[in-house]
């Protein structure tokens, strides 16, 4: 499998808390992965009863190799693990980092890695016809209440 998505705990969390991780693997059709991190960090919001517990049984998991080791140290002085450890795999290149953490986002644009979230994985679902408008925004609306700070209200405005 070649993997381009590399998955943080803020879109694993978004799509959690609608009960829909199928639809992440449907928007990419199973080119993407996750680190070892970012499953802890939504282990712990399981654990917590902050998000529901949900299937990813079916994400890659990757770890990190020796040589991302010391930027994944320097990232954690200013990141969470999930982020720091995504940041230093996708920093090898090849990547698209899938996050809605303003400040993992500010690094990424500082190193030049790609990136998207949860909208972006909205608007792949959308352009694939896996939702119509009203339930992408009907699950939007969920997100929002569960405390996703969405830039918009419907995704109509993306369109």
């Amino acid at each position: 499998m070649i993997v381009i998505a590399l998955l943080d705990n803020t879109v694993l969390s978004n799509f959690a808390v609608v009960e829909r991780s199928d639809l992440v693997q449907a928007a990419l059709h199973e080119k993407c992965a996750t680190l070892r991190q970012v499953l802890d960090e939504h282990q712990t919001g399981v654990q917590l009863g902050r998000l529901p517990s949900v299937d990813w049984s079916w994400l890659p998991i990757l770890t990190l190799e020796d040589d991302e080791l010391q930027l994944y140290k320097q990232l954690r002085t200013r990141l969470n693990a999930g982020e720091a450890a995504c940041l230093s795999k996708a920093a090898r290149g090849g990547y698209i980092l899938f996050t809605d953490d303003r400040d993992a986002r500010a690094v990424a644009a500082q190193m030049q890695i790609p990136v998207s979230g949860t909208l972006g994985l909205f608007m792949l679902l959308l352009d694939h016809s896996l939702l119509s408008l009203p339930e992408a925004d009907n699950l939007l609306a969920q997100m929002v209440s569960a405390g996703y700070r969405s830039p918009v209200q419907s995704l109509e405005e993306l369109l």
